[in-house]
């Protein structure tokens, strides 16, 4: 029998995290074996072969307590550990556990407090109206309980890459395709990856070569694949070992083209594309552009050429959306198509943390990795005093800290060092600082940190409120989604947007690539409603600084130009559109609506 895949060693590893919660065992354990199970899932490489090799507790999160689990489930089908717990624990009470909404943790609270230990148990509780009787669960609860019971167990949705994984991943399979390829073998990556989206579901690769086959042959031969399809000369199919398709597409240098625009362009893009062409007696494919009046069939081995045939301008790879590219493209010379903003643009970061709360670095140690990435300023916005994650800053700290910044800015040359603060939202749209200190500083980005679960209205009066605070010049993260793990809170984006344009509140666009908040859709509609824009790393250490480049990829996707983005102008005129410098410091909020 073949070894286990990643997906369901990870499996096993996360079910007995979720039996020792059932169990009552230690929060520390149970984080752990689904920290090692998320590890082994995400890994491109076989963790069975790693396993057998003894090399499993090369994996973050793995040691060796894990690596004999893991051999232990290779060699016998089941982790021990795992059959004592299940031999203690209801059947049902983990069943339970498999609903949206439910987990572990509840599963243990219904079951120790009403004795519910199946799923029909479940639904006559819910129906008796019993759920609300414990504490903290509720009638709300209740209700999405039965919800979940009429939907029934969610499959696992299929595997989905973050950008940086995805283009990580890809670069890796293109290498090793070009390892011992013939001579003027080009591999590149195509897709949803190319257009900086979000997240990936797959991975599309296209080729040209003059061994075509031998190409193909050598995908399903690579470490990161655990199965391939049947190779030819245009290609074969694959599943890495972390369970991302594959997609390689090849064909003949001069159709290189042809071949990056079609699996380039989103399924929207390439559709719009072929009905204007159609019209015109054109028909656009991956193999070349045929013409009816002509019968011939013109392939091209430079992307820009295909859009040359069709009369239109070069469309950037992130736009290739169907969201009026086309109809920009048609303007004369491509007038109607954005210069998008590049990374060399950006002047400042706005947005980072340092030891005072949960950051690793000092303030001096991120002055200096900002100096050297070529930034003019920086601002330190450590988080507020009632964040709720790890250190924070109390008032009198932050008195303090804004000292400390001064006179780091001050022994700093060549980058200005802004005092600032991440001021948390609290629920009524207040600050959890008083306006003398906020007024202190240099720079304020406020953002929603806790109560995510509020109305749509609630929230968006909340947010609103924070807009309109004198001292705030930036709300950071502002739907507040964690890309594949948190949707967005309920929030009335348009008027939100309108808010920041009215007071001259800038909105971020967070370039954490867990977050990318604001989305591209969200950044496009603010800056079409006059609010400007600000792209911020959110760094919690000298490395993060880096993550720039995926706040870069939503704002290119979101058709902004540097114009767009306030941090791409240099010191003196970015300090003057910060709203503390157009608003007298007794200003109140009345003086905005």
């Amino acid at each position: 029998m073949p070894d286990l895949p990643n997906s369901a060693i990870a499996d096993a590893l996360e079910e007995l995290g979720d039996l020792y919660e059932l169990d009552g065992a230690i929060t520390y354990r149970v984080l752990a074996y689904r920290a090692a199970a998320r590890s082994v899932r995400e890994t491109s490489v076989s963790v069975a072969a790693l396993a057998r090799e003894g090399r499993a507790t090369e994996l973050a999160g793995v040691g060796d307590t894990l690596q004999e689990k893991i051999l232990a489930l290779l060699d016998t089908g089941t982790i021990p550990a795992a059959e004592k717990l299940r031999a203690k624990i209801p059947p049902g009470l983990i069943a339970i556990t498999r609903l949206p909404g439910l987990g572990p943790k509840r599963a243990r609270l219904l079951h120790a407090e009403l004795g519910i230990d199946s799923l029909e148990a479940l639904r006559e509780a819910a129906l008796a109206q019993r759920l609300r009787t414990v504490r903290g669960l509720g009638a709300k609860f209740e209700t999405s309980v039965l919800a979940a019971l009429d939907r029934g167990v969610a499959e696992r949705p299929a595997a989905r890459l973050l950008l940086p994984s995805a283009i990580e991943l890809g670069q890796a399979l293109a290498e090793g395709l070009l390892e011992d390829a013939a001579p003027g073998t080009q591999v590149m990556l195509a897709g949803s990856a190319r257009r900086m989206a979000d997240s990936v579901k797959d991975i599309d690769l296209v080729a040209v070569t003059r061994a075509p086959l031998a190409l193909a042959r050598r995908l399903g031969r690579l470490p990161q694949i655990e199965r391939a399809g049947t190779p030819s000369k245009a290609g074969t199919k694959a599943i890495t070992h972390s369970g991302v398709g594959v997609d390689l597409r090849i064909a003949k240098p001069s159709q290189l083209g042809n071949l990056l625009q079609h699996f380039t362009g989103s399924g929207r893009h390439n559709a719009a594309l072929r009905e204007d062409t159609v019209r015109r007696g054109l028909h656009v494919s991956e193999y070349g552009v045929l013409d009816d009046a002509t019968g011939s069939t013109r392939s091209c081995a430079r992307e820009a050429e295909v859009y040359e045939l069709l009369d239109l301008a070069f469309i950037e790879p992130e736009l290739r959306e169907n969201r009026g590219e086309l109809e920009a493209a048609r303007l004369s010379g491509g007038a109607g198509l954005p210069k998008l903003i590049e990374l060399d643009d950006v002047k400042g970061d706005l947005h980072c943390h340092t030891v005072a709360s949960d950051g690793r670095n000092t303030i001096e140690e991120m002055a200096l990795a900002a100096r050297e990435r070529g930034y003019e300023y920086l601002a330190i916005t450590d988080h507020s005093a009632s964040h709720g994650f790890g250190d924070d800053v109390s008032p009198d700290q932050l008195r303090r800290q804004i000292e400390r910044i001064h006179e780091a800015g001050e022994a700093t040359e060549g980058i200005e060092l802004l005092a600032g603060s991440e001021v948390n939202i609290l629920p009524d749209g207040s600050l959890d600082y008083e306006d003398e200190l906020l007024a202190r500083l240099d720079w304020v980005i406020a953002s929603v940190h806790t109560a995510f679960g509020m109305s749509e209205q609630a929230m968006t009066e909340r947010m609103i409120a924070a807009i309109e605070h004198p001292f705030v010049d930036a709300i950071g993260h502002p739907t507040g989604r964690l890309l594949e793990r948190r949707e967005p809170y309920a929030l009335d984006i348009q008027a939100v947007t309108c808010a920041a344009a009215r007071t001259g509140t800038m909105l971020e666009i967070n370039a954490n690539p867990n977050r990318r908040d604001l989305s591209d859709l969200h950044a496009r509609a603010a800056a079409q409603a006059g609010a400007m824009i600000v792209i911020d790393s959110d760094a919690h250490g000298v490395e993060r600084l880096d993550v720039m480049r995926w706040g870069l990829a939503t704002a290119r996707r979101a058709w902004l130009t540097a114009e767009h983005v306030a941090n791409t102008r240099p010191w003196k005129q970015f300090a003057k559109l910060r709203k503390r410098e157009r608003v007298a410091p007794s200003a109140s909020v009345d003086r905005f609506r």
